[in-house]
């Protein structure tokens, strides 16, 4: 089976940093995305927002490194959250686990020259590398 994503925008909101009783870090931020598709002759953009967790070394290195508005690849996988409320009802919500985040831009503001450069933060312990993505057959 495939659990996958790759997913490129906006962060909506500076990551939230947490730490677990075991001392590690926890980052959550929320990703906007947006689509632009023709509607017979007329453009259409709609926005479509993602949480995003990262953890361990991964969630350090976003906390001095990421703000709202930075342009990010994020690669990771899907995970389901399950939780009993308050009132005793079982809530469920999907999010993106990050592996790795990329930065591509900076928030305009943040630019002081016409030169972008990609910034590649990787989890400590990445699960596989790229070899083991291929398809045996």
């Amino acid at each position: 089976m495939l659990n996958k994503v790759l997913i490129i925008g906006r962060l909506t909101r500076d990551p939230t940093i947490r730490y677990l009783p075991s001392g590690s870090q926890v980052a959550d931020f929320s990703l906007a995305y947006n689509r632009r598709y023709m509607s017979g002759e007329t453009w259409r953009e709609e926005s479509h927002f993602f949480e995003v967790k990262a953890l361990g070394k991964l969630a350090e290195s976003l906390s001095t490194r990421l703000s709202k508005g930075y342009m990010v690849l994020v690669e990771g996988r899907l995970v389901q959250e399950k939780w009993t409320d308050k009132e005793g009802n079982t809530q469920s919500r999907v999010r993106i686990l990050a592996d790795s985040i990329r930065i591509i831009s900076k928030p305009k503001v943040e630019e002081s020259s016409a030169e972008q450069s990609s910034e590649e933060i990787y989890m400590e312990d990445k699960p596989f590398n790229s070899e083991d993505d291929e398809i045996p057959f």
